[in-house]
């Protein structure tokens, strides 16, 4: 562990309590000098440290910081060296982590697979179908670069595992109970707070699929948001870590792939479906045409979810499909 680390580390197990210079030196075992350092790095890099004559430093409570930094200290060990990449501002996460995953490698040197991108503000974050995600400062958006070792007929079910991996970890983290939309909206109390959306990147050489991206937008707060959003948007506030949970979200979602021939997520999933048992409208393709007006879709009722992720639904003449991502739209 690096003295910067050393000293971030006793912070944060401190947070809202000031630690004086010598008192750090002594514990670490590091000079004062070597403190101070420490110090004027960390405040380079975003951590709002505190100092005052006589008292020391603190590090205020500021739960909602994301930091690399902190994200690797609420990942499981063997995630730890993953690459973790911030920007305060980006068009897209997914946009550069695919860009990343082309280059075939990453800025630090780290593995491409498990490697995170994350943003602090998207200017043009999209969603499934070309749609638009709305991506306003102080939410989370990430995404992860993955190196598919399963059979790629799986792939329809990265999509769910990931969305699993999110509702867990917001149940986890933030204390609330979570549902999920088929197939990649994750709900609190009636209203959206997560799209995910998983793109593939292709090897030029090849022409087979190289990598995937699974790009996942959080609402954390509603500050931002156009007033017709907020009619059917909402956010999962609170005092809670954005880092602990975009860490939580990598290190579900990476074990489900990892575990993803066994899909032991699909029970959850299943768990958490807001849809079975209710009439919903079936689009294939977009749903509106006029951002004013909802087009008619063909009338259906849920009757569950497949092993693979599929919606089993049964049309008004009796005829039964089951669905799988594409271009299928659902509409409640």
């Amino acid at each position: 562990m690096t003295v910067k680390e050393a000293v971030l580390e006793a912070l944060e197990e401190n947070r809202g309590t000031y630690l004086s210079g010598e008192k750090l030196s002594e514990g670490l075992g590091v000079s004062r000098a070597a403190v101070w350092k420490a110090i004027a790095r960390l405040r380079e890099e975003g951590y709002p440290i505190e100092a005052v004559t006589r008292l020391g430093y603190l590090l205020p409570m500021d739960p909602g910081k994301i930091t690399a930094d902190e994200i690797r200290r609420y990942l499981p060990a063997k995630y730890r060296n993953n690459g973790v990449y911030i920007y305060d501002v980006l068009d897209s996460t997914n946009n550069r982590a695919r860009q990343i995953a082309a280059d075939g490698a990453t800025p630090d040197g780290a593995d491409l697979h498990g490697s995170v991108v994350i943003a602090l503000q998207q200017t043009a974050g999209k969603g499934r179908l070309g749609r638009g995600f709305h991506s306003p400062r102080e939410g989370l958006y990430l995404s992860i670069i993955v190196k598919p070792d399963f059979d790629l007929s799986r792939s329809v079910l990265v999509t769910v595992a990931a969305a699993e991996a999110v509702a867990r970890s917001v149940d986890e983290i933030c204390g609330v109970d979570t549902g999920i939309k088929w197939v990649n909206d994750v709900y609190l109390d009636g209203k959206k707070i997560c799209g995910i959306l998983t793109e593939g990147v292709t090897d030029f050489e090849t022409g087979g699929l190289d990598h995937l991206v699974i790009g996942i937008g959080v609402n954390t707060t509603m500050k931002g948001f156009p007033r017709e959003l907020q009619k059917i948007a909402g956010a999962v506030e609170g005092d809670y870590s954005r880092s602990a949970l975009a860490a939580d979200i990598v290190a579900r979602t990476l074990d489900n792939l990892e575990a993803i021939e066994e899909k032991g997520f699909m029970e959850i999933y299943r768990e958490k479906d807001i849809l079975t048992g209710q009439q919903v409208q079936v689009y294939r393709g977009a749903y509106r045409k006029d951002p004013q007006e909802e087009m008619k879709g063909d009338p259906a009722r849920v009757m569950g979810i497949d092993e693979n992720g599929g919606l089993m639904v049964m049309f008004t003449d009796g005829t039964r499909e089951t669905l799988t991502t594409g271009e299928v739209t659902i509409r409640l």
